[in-house]
């Protein structure tokens, strides 16, 4: 929901001259096709006793760790609620959203991502956030419905940490930004890049989702041809481009679909061999018309509903009624863009008597501001509340 570009990705920036490069996945995977041995990530073994965790896996039930796969359709990165005075987590909103948006039809949700104020979270408060959700869907009978889980650092060491500690919490995929704090001091070519995602996926118990967001890793934007490079790996099963660039999200969609032709179908119900989603709600039908499978768009916390009708129209062949529902999705997007997770928790409040205000120090919006949010949310509500 934040910011995004449409611009091509920049000449350059990690875009050019690894395609004679090969994976070296860990030695110590159960997926490695290759040797690891002179890898710049290899380390000793890594092992579940070397994290703190607060959930177990043993403590989970069966369906837990069931398979879900990853369909066509909405996903949502869920807000994370605090107590309003001692900023502790709010499990019971947490639980209760997260019901919201399944019963709304949401195809999956997403833990600690921008919207969760994962960078406000330690790991444990992240396990918790996770394990709430998977409870909640499971007691009000969404078992079905996938979580994804923002798993992105700096360093290989603690992005498989932090895999692991979603699976044991009840995630299963994780979400993973590159990281970019040392990005000038690495390998030319991408060579990093590509090492640091095969290296996790390689280590971690459950599917990697690549997350591409320039803006949150200081201007850093994956080309499609090193998305699709890494398409391949086994253990990477999807990608979110919140870079805003359809042309890049067409070259990924069409080099990764099935040799089988897909047909849409109004139930929404397709599985691709890779996952292409849009990360904002406001290109959702460009996204579509691109070959890509759906959306993982903050929006969805206020509108679900609304989200999930363009696709189903568009799904039905009823191009001019998703375009003109697109029109309205993308204005209330704007107001969300603008006001950012603080924008959409005034907005769930104003609208849905819930929300609250992030941990400090993300400030309080003033009262012209509440106004302004819910104003400007105010087209998109009432979309939803009609369907």
């Amino acid at each position: 929901m934040s910011p995004h570009n449409d611009a091509p990705s920049p000449a350059g920036s990690f875009t050019h001259g690894f395609n004679n490069m090969t994976f070296r996945p860990a030695a110590s995977s159960v997926l490695r096709t290759s040797s690891h041995l002179h890898s710049i990530y290899a380390e000793s073994t890594l092992n579940d006793s070397q994290y703190s965790s607060s959930y177990s896996s043993t403590s989970l039930d069966a369906d837990d760790h069931m398979i879900r796969p990853l369909v066509q359709g909405v996903y949502v990165p869920t807000v994370c609620f605090f107590d309003p005075l001692s900023e502790d987590l709010d499990t019971a909103t947490i639980a209760s959203h997260a019901v919201r948006l399944a019963k709304a039809g949401v195809t999956g949700l997403t833990t600690q991502g921008s919207n969760g104020e994962a960078v406000h979270l330690t790991h444990s408060e992240r396990q918790t956030v996770t394990a709430t959700t998977r409870s909640a869907l499971t007691s009000a009978g969404f078992s079905h419905i996938p979580i994804l889980v923002g798993c992105g650092a700096q360093s290989v060491r603690e992005t498989v940490q932090f895999c692991r500690e979603a699976y044991s919490s009840g995630g299963d995929y994780a979400l993973v930004l590159p990281p970019s704090y040392y990005a000038s001091l690495f390998s030319p070519n991408a060579a990093s890049v590509i090492e640091f995602f095969t290296t996790v996926a390689d280590q971690s118990p459950i599917p990697l989702i690549i997350y591409n967001y320039p803006g949150a890793v200081a201007g850093m934007d994956l080309s499609s041809d090193i998305i699709i490079r890494l398409s391949k790996h086994p253990n990477i099963a999807g990608v979110k481009l919140t870079c805003g660039n359809t042309g890049k999200l067409n070259r990924i969609a069409a080099a990764t679909k099935s040799p089988v032709a897909e047909v849409p179908s109004s139930d929404i119900i397709s599985s691709p061999p890779f996952l292409v989603l849009a990360g904002s709600a406001d290109f959702t039908l460009q996204a579509l018309i691109a070959g890509g499978h759906g959306i993982l768009a903050g929006l969805a916390n206020i509108s679900p509903k609304a989200c999930i009708e363009v696709i189903k129209l568009y799904n039905q062949g009823k191009i001019s009624q998703a375009q003109e529902m697109q029109e309205i999705v993308a204005r209330g997007d704007w107001t969300a863009i603008q006001g950012g997770i603080v924008g959409t928790k005034a907005g769930l409040e104003a609208w849905f008597g819930y929300g609250g205000f992030g941990r400090s120090p993300l400030p309080k919006p003033t009262s012209e501001e509440e106004g302004k949010w819910k104003e400007g949310f105010r087209e998109l509500v009432t979309l939803e509340k009609s369907l």
